[in-house]
This record gives C-alpha cells, structure tokens and sequence, in this order.
C-alpha cells in the first residue's frame, strides 16, 4: 500500500512537471515562454513603424459576418470611400465583412487602406482591399495598434469583438488616456438598446457612470448624418471642409 502510494505520488509530481513545462513553451514546443516577448515586441514595433506614416485616419469596427449585398456592409463602403476623399486613411481590422468593405471603399477612390490583420483558425483572413497591411498573433498588441491609430472611431454591429474594441478605446477617452477624440456608433436600431442600458442601469440605478460619459458617445443612423459629425469633431474643429 505504501509503495503504491509513493507510485502515485511520483505520478503525481511527474505530471505536474510535465504541465509546468508544457505552460513554458509555446504551441509547438519548441520555445520557452519567456522568448515570445520578442516576438510581442517585434508586433509592437511593426505596428507603430507602420501607422506613423499615417497621418488623418478613420478606424471601422464591424461585424465579419456580414456579405457584401448586406445593408451594413454596403454603407461601410460608402462611409470609408467618402472619408478616403476627405483625405483620411482607413483603417480595419484587415479581415471579411464591414472590414473589408471599409477596406473596398477606401481602395476603389485610390485611398489609404491599411488592415490590420489577426490570425484565427476561422472567420478572420485578410481582405485584398488594402494598400497596406500588418499580420498579429497577440490580441492585445493589436488592439494597442488600434487604439493608437485614428482620429474617429466608427463601430458598426458587430459581435463580441466589436464591442471589445468599443469598450477599450470609450475606457481609454473616459479615463483621459488618450485625448478624447470622436466615437461613433453606426445603427440605432443596434446601439439603442445598449444605449439605453448605460442610461438606466449604469447611470441612474447604479451610478456606475457619469453623465458627462455618456456625451462620449454619438449614435448616428446614416452615412450622411456620419460624415457631417465626424468632419465637424475631428480634431475639435470645422477645419475639414464638407
């Protein structure tokens, strides 16, 4: 009985040994854990060497989901190509859906397009509309890119995604972290109800939020009503011409 215990003992720490290395290397076994900060800094780097050449840009969240005959994926085309002629660089997430078609827009009037692309065993593969693009393994690393890049951010509906990188660049401008700069949610019919959360839940049953946080926020119904908000708070002034 002893002897069997001292079996299962040495099983035991055997097996904890072999998790232990296991968290260490990466998902081919072949580096330690520790070595992938080169690997994160490398993202980084490339990331920023490539957005500072950028100067005006726009920034289109949405749903990969979307076919290019959809209502949404039809007016992030329309809204990309009109901000491409005001001279802004578009900028995506580099995969299918209101990605690709802010990319389409962007690229069909000879702008800017950059994707800034994540790997995914499904859904996300880069779109061909761009006229530059930068691939990432680490979520996070891309999400600094993205906070980093734009002078207005535009979110369609999307999924969990989407309201991740919403959530992320509204914390950052509530929390003065970034300057603040516009935010834009396109399609009342799907920002409404969250809208409306934030109003009643966040803000008057639980006083999660203030009021002034709530002015962050501008929901718009059309690309028209898009473009004139965004050309007028770009920068906090009219300087962008209609």
């Amino acid at each position: 009985m002893r002897v069997l215990k001292e079996l299962r003992t040495k099983k035991s720490k055997k097996l904890m040994y072999k998790r232990i290395v296991t968290d260490l290397l990466d998902t081919n076994g072949d580096a330690v854990e520790s070595w992938r900060v080169f690997r994160i800094m490398s993202e980084f780097v490339a990331g920023f060497e490539l957005l500072r050449k950028y100067g005006l840009a726009a920034t289109i969240f949405g749903s990969a989901r979307f076919m290019p005959g959809d209502k949404y994926y039809k007016e992030a085309e329309d809204l990309a190509a009109r901000l491409a002629k005001k001279g802004f660089a578009i900028i995506t997430g580099g995969g299918p859906g209101v990605m690709e078609a802010a990319n389409v827009g962007g690229f069909k009037v000879g702008g800017k397009s950059v994707g800034l692309n994540i790997e995914l065993p499904f859904e996300q593969k880069l779109n061909p509309y761009t006229t530059e693009s930068l691939g990432f393994y680490f979520f996070f690393s891309r999400k600094v890119m993205l906070a980093f890049a734009s002078e207005v951010y535009v979110y369609f509906p999307g999924g969990f995604g989407t309201l991740d990188e919403f959530f992320e660049i509204l914390t950052l401008v509530q929390t003065r972290k970034v300057q603040r700069i516009p935010i834009v949610l396109y399609g009342k019919d799907f920002w409404d109800p969250l809208i409306a959360f934030f109003k009643q839940k966040m803000l008057h049953d639980y006083q999660t939020i203030s009021k002034e946080d709530l002015e962050l926020i501008h929901v718009v119904d059309s690309v028209d009503e898009a473009m004139k908000y965004i050309l007028k708070n770009v920068d906090g002034d009219n300087s962008i011409q209609m």
